[in-house]
């Protein structure tokens, strides 16, 4: 039996897809309508996080219309559908040097900038995995999310704490300008790319519900910039609550092809388990 919540989601959907649809006219686009092939892209993660099956037709006039897009969003597709096995640990096999990246993600911080139970237990694990790989980089993701301490990051935060349980700072890297996980991913390559050029494998290190979006997420990012860099592992603490749905994730997804707007349309619209703050008004 369908929940109201359920019905709503698929409302939604229909809703967002219907106009998805009706923006894909042929010809040059007006000043402020999608591209024919951004608004299949947003047609085509919709679809699936709806009915949990790839739009072949979206794909295929995707083709059409940008043929190498098309490549990389069928890439991207075949990744979500991949399942995700979530680990308690990493495993002995990752690479034992720098080439190696553990992403932290971040969680919002107290109002007061202190950090909360679930980001420090998330730390707890990174921590484990940093000893395990002494060689290993390591990336703090998450910016600024204290109501009431406008200088507090998430990232920040969690390098502090790394430094003094003893961490080298020297293999610390802080990505501190994100509020979304799509963000994360975002800007943690723009480091890797800038600063760590011998990176080549990533593990995710968040809570257990998490990691399938981080893995999605950070994969699809080095598709879409056609990256080497690949999402290898990960390491999870367990959270007793917390989720983020397929709806959600096509919201991130959307945020990675470019549209920021429609990306916190759909954010607001579903369980975000961060609070986001207002998309800031366009100048």
């Amino acid at each position: 039996m369908m929940t109201n919540l359920g019905k709503c989601f698929i409302c939604f959907a229909l809703a967002l897809m219907t106009f998805l649809c009706a923006a894909v006219p042929g010809g040059a686009e007006e000043k402020g309508e999608k591209s024919a092939a951004q608004a299949l892209i947003e047609r085509l993660v919709i679809s699936y996080a709806a009915y949990g099956q790839v739009d072949e037709q979206a794909l295929k006039e995707l083709a059409a219309a940008d043929p190498v897009l098309s490549e990389k969003w069928a890439q991207v597709m075949a990744l979500w559908e991949n399942p995700v096995t979530v680990n308690d640990a990493l495993p002995e096999n990752l690479p034992k040097d720098n080439s190696l990246c553990l992403v932290a993600l971040g969680f919002q911080l107290n109002p007061d900038g202190t950090m909360r139970d679930e980001l420090i237990e998330r730390l707890k694990v990174l921590l484990a995995a940093s000893e395990q790989y002494p060689q290993a980089i390591i990336v703090c993701t998450g910016g600024g999310t204290a109501a009431n301490d406008p200088t507090a990051t998430e990232a920040g935060r969690m390098a502090d704490w790394l430094k003094a349980q003893g961490v080298d700072p020297a293999r610390i890297y802080v990505e501190d300008r994100s509020i979304t996980t799509a963000q994360n991913a975002i800007f943690t390559f723009d480091i890797l790319a800038e600063h760590c050029p011998q990176a080549a494998q990533i593990a995710i290190i968040s809570s257990d519900y998490h990691i399938a979006t981080g893995t999605l997420l950070f994969g699809a990012e080095a598709l879409l910039r056609d990256s080497a860099v690949t999402v290898t592992s990960n390491a999870a603490w367990h959270a007793p609550s917390g989720t983020l749905s397929a709806m959600f994730q096509a919201g991130a997804l959307i945020e990675l092809s470019g549209d920021m707007e429609t990306a916190f349309e759909i954010y607001y619209d579903t369980y975000d388990i961060h609070e986001l703050p207002p998309l800031p008004a366009k100048e």
